[in-house]
């Protein structure tokens, strides 16, 4: 299946390129995301019409993510949870309570946004934690886990 992408996708390629792809993967992500559309003759031609409209918004996504990096870099988060006496937490911190406690100190984040990859925090200390704000916008938080009193 051969598609235009609508905006830049990490490894698959930039906005305008026309790229072939798996059909499930066009069909169910990213069409009905309206991150790319199915290249047929007039969908080219409509989207070259399109074309410095949609360069523009992109322009303008990436230059909020940047802001949201540049608030997101000033921050210093930590988030409180029952632990016991060697510092194993009760339960884990997990992305939903991460971004609820972005959110909570001053900039708004979804949970989708941020990276895990070695999973859910288990242990109190200090935790590099990704957040991708955009395909070309990434940072890294250094969060704090703390034991409740």
């Amino acid at each position: 299946m051969e598609v235009i992408l609508l905006e830049k996708i990490a490894k698959l390629g930039n906005l305008g390129d026309k790229v072939t792809i798996k059909s499930g993967y066009g069909r169910n992500y990213l069409v009905p995301q309206g991150k790319a559309v199915i290249a047929t003759a007039n969908k080219i031609a409509e989207f070259e019409a399109r074309r410095a409209e949609l360069e523009k918004a992109a322009h303008e996504r990436l230059n909020a993510a940047q802001a949201r990096a540049e608030a997101l870099q000033k921050l210093q988060v930590v988030i409180t949870h029952k632990a016991g006496d060697e510092g194993r937490l009760f339960g884990s911190v997990g992305t939903h309570n991460i971004a609820e406690a972005i959110t909570q100190a001053g900039v708004p984040v979804e949970k989708q946004e941020i990276r895990m990859p070695h999973g859910a925090l288990r242990h109190v200390g200090e935790f590099p934690i990704d957040i991708h704000l955009h395909s070309d916008v990434v940072v890294t938080l250094s969060i704090k886990i703390a034991a409740e009193a």
